[in-house]
């Protein structure tokens, strides 16, 4: 898709932050919430003329980008947003699971009653989104409030700034794992089992409902692609 339908929605207030910042992070958020499409191209110039600022603030944003693993570069073409592949998926959610699973160990060993209110509310939000479109805003906006309230619980901003790199490299995934029939439901499931261990304070018993919710929506996006790849011409 060539840049000529970008709203991004991104021009820069010049007061609270720098502005390199507000742009890296909005373009950041426009990529994770898919008003950026995988392989659409990132013009400079008409990037400079959505956010307002110099050709110099774009590219070192892009740099950083592609540093991230969001934004590649393709010869004879330029920046694009990135599209993972699968051997690439398959590592960064094999990184993702043992993470999650260190953030669940800390949580319970860390987190106050309030963290753990925190966490029920997201799940109270997860289950609600579940309800309406398993796989649209509202359950990816759930779902980054109960990551949030695992990290602050958890109290390692390392791991939660980690995983969150992973999480938006594969955001295209992550929204066809949920699209597919009753990955909804199994997601939620997976979510409650994770408080719920939380909630005693079983750090072993989250970490691995930690991993088997990452290794299951790996598992339920890598089926669907492997269905797709193998469905018969008509």
């Amino acid at each position: 898709m060539a840049g000529a339908g970008l709203d991004l929605s991104v021009r820069v207030q010049r007061v609270a932050a720098p502005v390199r910042e507000q742009v890296l992070e909005q373009l950041r958020h426009a990529i994770v919430e898919m008003r950026l499409q995988p392989a659409q191209r990132l013009v400079e110039r008409e990037l400079i003329e959505q956010t307002g600022v110099s050709r110099t603030t774009i590219r070192e944003v892009l740099r950083e980008l592609a540093a991230e693993g969001l934004v590649t570069t393709i010869p004879h073409k330029g920046t694009v947003v990135a599209s993972p592949t699968l051997e690439r998926a398959a590592e960064l959610y094999e990184v993702r699971a043992s993470l999650e699973g260190m953030a669940a160990r800390q949580f319970a060993e860390r987190a106050t009653e309030a963290h753990l209110a925190k966490l029920r509310d997201a799940l109270e939000a997860i289950e609600a989104a579940a309800r309406t479109d398993v796989a649209g805003p509202p359950m990816l906006a759930a779902k980054k409030r109960f990551y949030d309230a695992l990290f602050e619980g958890a109290a390692n901003r390392t791991i939660q700034e980690i995983v969150e790199g992973l999480q938006a490299r594969v955001t295209v995934l992550r929204r066809a794992s949920l699209a597919q029939p009753g990955r909804g439901a199994g997601a939620v499931a997976e979510v409650r089992a994770i408080v719920e261990a939380l909630e005693a304070r079983d750090g072993e018993r989250a970490a691995a409902a930690c991993v088997h919710h990452v290794e299951q929506a790996a598992r339920t996006v890598f089926a669907a692609i492997n269905d797709d790849h193998e469905e018969p011409t008509r």
